[in-house]
């Protein structure tokens, strides 16, 4: 009895979340997000490359920072508070996936890149993978993240 009310309560949870989530992004974007989140918490790196999400060394990052692109910290709360990339905005994933209307704050016009803990991490390629359906042109995946501007020498906060 506890296993059947178990399942039917977890196909209920699961029900609500694809329901929620499929009204403000395709299936297909989910379905890629959830499975880097598994790869992930699996410790698998995230893909070398995603369609029309442009990959940036650390090199590129510091020259797009240096041309006032706008850094995005996509990692949770209690990590960017400790040290982030200096300058870097907190834009929280799990957030942007309930409430796509967040990315409103946001100026299409400008130049985003988008980062967190590096090649394992999922959270800033299913950001810029976001941001791209929702309309913005000029966002970059900075796919080795802090780790990498840290071995870098680069300034942070």
């Amino acid at each position: 009895m506890k296993r059947t009310m178990f399942f039917a309560a977890l196909v209920m949870c699961l029900a609500f979340v694809t329901v929620g989530y499929a009204a403000a992004f395709p299936d297909a974007l989910v379905q890629k997000m959830m499975g880097m989140k598994a790869d992930a918490e699996a410790k698998k790196d995230m893909p070398a490359t995603i369609d029309g999400l442009p990959i940036v060394t650390g090199e590129e990052a510091n020259k797009l920072l240096k041309n006032k692109a706008i850094f995005l910290d996509n990692r949770v709360k209690s990590q960017v508070d400790a040290e982030k990339i200096a300058g870097a905005q907190w834009f929280f994933c799990d957030s942007l996936i309930k409430d796509p209307a967040l990315a409103s704050k946001l100026d299409k016009s400008k130049e985003y890149v988008v980062y967190c803990n590096g090649v394992k991490c999922w959270r800033s390629p299913a950001v810029g993978m976001m941001l791209k359906q929702l309309g913005f042109a000029k966002v970059y995946w900075y796919r080795d993240g802090l780790p990498d501007w840290k071995k870098r020498g680069l300034p942070t906060e």
